[in-house]
């Protein structure tokens, strides 16, 4: 049996946020992350949909003991999916997973479930320090639901795993959202 892996497309990409033992970046096919609120949660999210001829990087690492229990305690919210050949970049062939909400439990996200500026600033974080400025560019450009309410709570963070990154990622986020036209709220 081979040892069990999964893909990171959110927070998970940012290696302050866990103790994973990361094997190597990757690109899965055929899917998107998008902002959703689970009623498993109090704000909003990210998960992922399919999407046809869409291409996401996030990072792949090993399930510590191939022990799925502490992760998906972590992903409570979601259901895990394997992922086959034909959704990898790559040529590799993993037992890899990822994490998609549970749908029978998602909505849109709203003024009373925002997403946490916290969350995002983490997550970019992640992905500058792995994929650089390109990767950032990558990640709002393949994530759908920049309609969504933003809670700026950078002063006092939400967020549990929250990484507090610098200015300039926290400048890179505020210049994204501008040109996505985002709404932060206070």
């Amino acid at each position: 049996m081979s040892v069990p892996h999964f893909f990171g497309y959110g927070s998970l990409v940012n290696r302050a946020t866990h103790t994973y033992p990361v094997r190597t970046a990757a690109e899965v096919r055929g899917w998107r992350r998008v902002w959703k609120h689970s009623t498993r949660r109090k704000v909003a999210f990210l998960t992922v949909e399919p999407a046809a001829g869409v291409t996401i990087s996030g990072l792949v690492a090993e399930v510590p003991g191939a022990d799925w229990a502490a992760l998906d305690a972590r992903e409570h919210a979601y259901d895990r999916i394997t992922l086959t050949q034909a959704h990898l970049a790559e040529a590799d062939a993993l037992n890899l997973h990822l994490y998609q909400a549970k749908t029978r439990h998602v909505g849109p996200p709203s003024l009373r479930h925002p997403v946490l500026l916290s969350y995002l600033d983490t997550v970019v974080e992640g992905y500058l320090h792995a994929f650089g400025h390109a990767g950032v560019d990558a990640f709002f450009e393949t994530t759908a639901g920049w309609d969504a309410p933003i809670l700026n709570d950078r002063a006092m963070p939400v967020y549990p795993r929250a990484t507090r990154p610098a200015q300039d990622v926290c400048a890179l986020v505020d210049d994204a959202l501008r040109a996505l036209s985002a709404q932060v709220h206070q």
